[in-house]
């Protein structure tokens, strides 16, 4: 077996070969590594298409969004709220108050697991 083959390391999750692309290394579900030698140090390695679909990093996205969009909302439209004047402005101007915190969380994440 060629050096080059022994140190390939594929996606965990659809077997794709990582050598020379984004990738990101998870730590495994008990926490700390058990083997700090190996490329993904006992966790998962993924490639960027399936990091995103990372349940861990979605949950905790899902949690910062619902928790900075809602106090975003309610200071930056709480007086229209309350007062019942709701413009057309809101419908896309509510979801994306929350999308901007999911997308900040999800970034956090992942360039925290950068390989």
């Amino acid at each position: 077996m060629e050096d080059s083959q022994a140190d390939a390391v594929n996606c965990q999750r659809c077997d794709k070969e990582l050598s020379g692309s984004l990738s990101f290394a998870f730590k495994p579900p008990g926490g700390v590594p058990a083997n700090k030698d190996s490329p993904a140090a006992g966790g998962a390695v993924k490639c960027l298409s399936c990091s995103l679909l990372h349940v861990p990093v979605l949950k905790r996205s899902a949690m910062a969004s619902l928790v900075v969009g809602t106090i975003l909302t309610l200071l930056n439209q709480g007086d229209l709220l309350l007062s019942a004047q709701w413009h057309n402005a809101l419908y896309w101007k509510i979801p994306l108050t929350y999308c901007v915190p999911f997308l900040v969380a999800t970034y956090g994440a992942l360039s925290n697991n950068r390989r």
